[in-house]
């Protein structure tokens, strides 16, 4: 292959230094491969290394064999989400293309559920197989026992499936364990969330950030770590809030490394010192507002004394961010963040995050939160009927009984529903581009529920612990493979993006899409399957949205004309979609629910002797535990580490890359994982990056390496007002003899 191991770790360090360029201007696929001659071609589709869904471009060479190659992969310059750059795990693409260890046939199980064991079947068979064990489970127990839990573009057609059966029992993991909790809160107090993909952050005008636990440079969502490079470079105070000296933290100006647990006594802090000292946008605020008086009241008993024993921060420096983000507003924005699902309160940290930022008047202001772009996206069916209704008698049971709760669902409810099987029985699950162990707290709790399932049928590229416990495995081909979307893509403009393959699928896989159609046709729903292919119906839903389908190709996305009003001005004022229709300061519809109207700070339980809170976050190389067994990827960051205060280290007797386990409270203990004795994290808490540690024998290089976090959150505490599952509220002990 032409695109070598050494090429791609070159690559993949320049491009995380912001420098990697493409190697001929990139005006269209058509223009470039004939500017360069030869059997070479340049394929514009969307990355699915995250879910980021940057722009990017593959380029296409033709072996001794003559078989089309993916050589290279970079980020497409006209694309919003990613400004010609790509980061390493983009460019590692290429790498999840050629997985020798890439599921590459159907397999039914022909063992016991976990021990490994499956037969090869032709697609023919597979889908026999799981129709006839679906159309009896639905003609006895209904179809809401059917349910499906996914992440990423796959559920979005397994959700087709799924309500032509007439079950709405569809739940996506990115809501109760990531940013749902986060979305709901705006919601409550703009009507809006604060973005789709990409939040609505203006960093490269802002003159201050703060970051709260919100890890840029590690999570590595592209456009915004380019703006977030930018607004230092161009000189923005970046403040930032973590009880780890992070990436984002080493670029800061002050850091705030708070006690875990007290980010809402912060943040209430912070409004009542702007409220007192006068720092807050008063115009702003009655113009756009409802509820200040309320606030203010509410607000006065958290003092910055009060605050700095509370936080274990000094007063001094809570005093001083609260009065530079005063000074510089409204050119400053308090980073809604993205996985939020901490402590089982968030929700109401969140909407304290939602608050100050309209104390500030940053929703609509440079450097603050740009305005929803004007995009017009009219639904699409193709001709496909209404989806039959739900059973009124057995609703969906995805919500809960969580008032606020999204909906995408509550991925825990259903496992919870599948195990008690209250208030009715769910014998079958699909499980579509997710990884339910490592992504779900308790795991043990979902290996409960996967026993109890009659059917799981997991659609997935690779062989996760999780879908080789599945009775049906149907391998989906990779990005490079396929066509998807189209995706709306809604930064400061509006515009739209495409998938589209660069090889033709690779062994015998096939697109989500072709599997979730084949699947409507044997259950006897063929009115719901895809009329001919999935491109032909972007043709046409293409030309719906107005745009063509010619160009899209040939660039990998267009602009909505007219589309970007970032800011407020006399004919651009900004439309809250809340039941006053002003920013919701104070919420009737959380009174309504008995819950606070304004956010109150409630402590959180801390570690006993010897046992350190269990934090968690991301790798700048990796997605999730979704990449862990990239070729590529793999050689840039092998196992993890587990952060320790050097202080803490030194009374225990441990070196820096010495070998330990962990045990949480529950005498659950990891795996062998190495120490890093650092300065750069409180002395009360460990941290380590999620997702290493896998089970599946069949990942041959991520099987066993480093420890899984997630083994060790066997607790959680459930937010009452959105349902998400605060994972950060267990504890562990270093054990040394590993």
């Amino acid at each position: 292959m032409a695109f070598s191991r050494r090429n791609f770790l070159k690559y993949a360090a320049m491009s995380a230094g912001g420098t990697l360029i493409a190697d001929t201007p990139f005006f269209s696929a058509r223009a470039r491969a004939e500017a360069e001659g030869g059997n070479v071609r340049y394929v514009p589709t969307s990355c699915e290394m995250c879910f980021w869904k940057c722009g990017a471009i593959a380029k296409v060479e033709k072996d001794k064999d003559g078989k089309d190659v993916v050589v290279k992969l970079e980020g497409n310059p006209l694309h919003p989400q990613s400004m010609g750059r790509l980061c390493a795990r983009g460019q590692a693409g290429i790498g999840q293309l050629y997985d020798k260890d890439r599921l590459k046939r159907p397999m039914i199980r022909t063992g016991e559920r976990g021990d490994g064991k499956y037969k090869e079947v032709s697609w023919e068979e597979a889908f026999s197989y799981t129709a006839e064990k679906l159309k009896a489970i639905v003609a006895k127990e209904g179809p809401e026992s059917v349910a499906m839990l996914s992440h990423g573009s796959p559920g979005d057609y397994f959700t087709i499936l799924l309500k032509a059966m007439g079950s709405g029992n569809i739940a996506f993991s990115s809501y109760a364990q990531c940013k749902g909790i986060r979305d709901t809160a705006w919601e409550l107090t703009y009507g809006h969330k604060p973005g789709s993909s990409c939040e609505r952050v203006d960093l490269k005008n802002s003159r201050v950030i703060v970051l709260i636990g919100t890890h840029l440079g590690e999570n590595m969502h592209n456009s915004q770590t380019q703006e977030f490079a930018e607004a230092v470079g161009n000189g923005c105070k970046i403040i930032c809030v973590d009880p780890r000296y992070s990436t984002a933290a080493s670029k800061a100006s002050l850091w705030l490394p708070i006690k875990p647990g007290t980010d809402t006594a912060l943040l209430l802090t912070w409004m009542n010192i702007l409220i007192t000292e006068e720092l807050y946008d008063k115009a702003y605020i009655e113009q756009y507002a409802i509820g200040f008086e309320q606030l203010k009241e509410a607000v006065k008993e958290y003092t910055p004394d009060w605050c700095a024993k509370e936080t274990d921060l000094p007063e001094a420096d809570i005093i001083e961010a609260a009065r530079d983000l005063g000074r510089y507003a409204p050119n400053v924005v308090i980073h809604p963040g993205r996985h939020v699902a901490w402590y089982g309160n968030d929700a109401q940290r969140s909407r304290a995050t939602a608050m100050l930022n309209a104390l500030l008047g940053t929703w609509g202001r440079p450097g603050g939160m740009w305005l929803p772009a004007k995009g017009k996206f009219p639904a699409f069916s193709d001709g496909a009927p209404e989806y039959p209704s739900t059973n009124k008698e057995k609703p969906p049971v995805i919500k809960g009984d969580y008032p606020f709760a999204g909906g995408e669902g509550l991925t825990q409810v259903v496992r919870d529903t599948i195990i008690t099987g209250k208030p009715y029985p769910i014998k079958a699950l699909f499980v579509c581009g997710t990884d339910m162990i490592k992504a779900l707290p308790a795991p043990d709790l979902t290996r409960k529920a996967i026993a109890n399932l009659e059917l799981m049928v997991a659609v997935d590229i690779m062989p996760s612990e999780t879908t080789m416990m599945a009775d049906v495995i149907l391998p989906e081909c990779t990005y490079l493979e396929r066509h998807d979307g189209l995706f709306k893509v809604e930064v400061r403009e509006a515009g739209v993006g495409i998938r589209q393959p660069a090889i033709q699928p690779m062994y015998d896989t096939k697109p989500a899409w072709w599997i979730a159609s084949e699947l409507c046709k044997k259950m006897g729903l063929a009115d719901y399957a895809v009329k001919d292919s999935w491109e032909e119906r972007m043709k046409r839903q293409a030309k719906a949205w107005g745009i063509s389908y010619e160009e899209l190709v040939d660039q990998g996305y267009v602009s909505q004309p007219n589309s970007a009003a970032p800011y407020i001005t006399a004919d651009n004022q900004p439309v809250f979609k809340t039941p006053s229709e002003k920013i919701e300061l104070f919420s009737a519809d959380l009174e309504e629910h008995n819950f606070d109207p304004v956010p109150k700070y409630e402590p959180t339980e801390e570690p006993g002797k010897g046992m350190y809170r269990l934090l968690y976050g991301r790798s700048p190389v990796h997605t999730f535990s979704r990449t862990i067994n990239d070729q590529w990827l793999w050689e840039l960051h092998k196992e993890n580490q587990v952060w320790l205060n050097k202080k803490e280290a030194e009374q225990l007797g441990l070196q820096d890359k010495q070998y330990v386990r962990l045990e949480n409270q529950d005498k659950v203990v990891s795996e062998r994982i190495q120490v890093k004795v650092t300065e750069r994290i409180r002395r009360d808490c460990v941290y380590m990056v999620h997702g290493f540690g896998h089970n599946s024998e069949r990942l041959s290089r991520a099987h066993k390496r480093g420890a899984d976090d997630q083994q060790l959150i066997t607790r959680y505490k459930v937010d009452p007002i959105t349902g998400g599952t605060g994972m950060r509220v267990n504890f562990v002990k270093i054990i040394k003899e590993a």
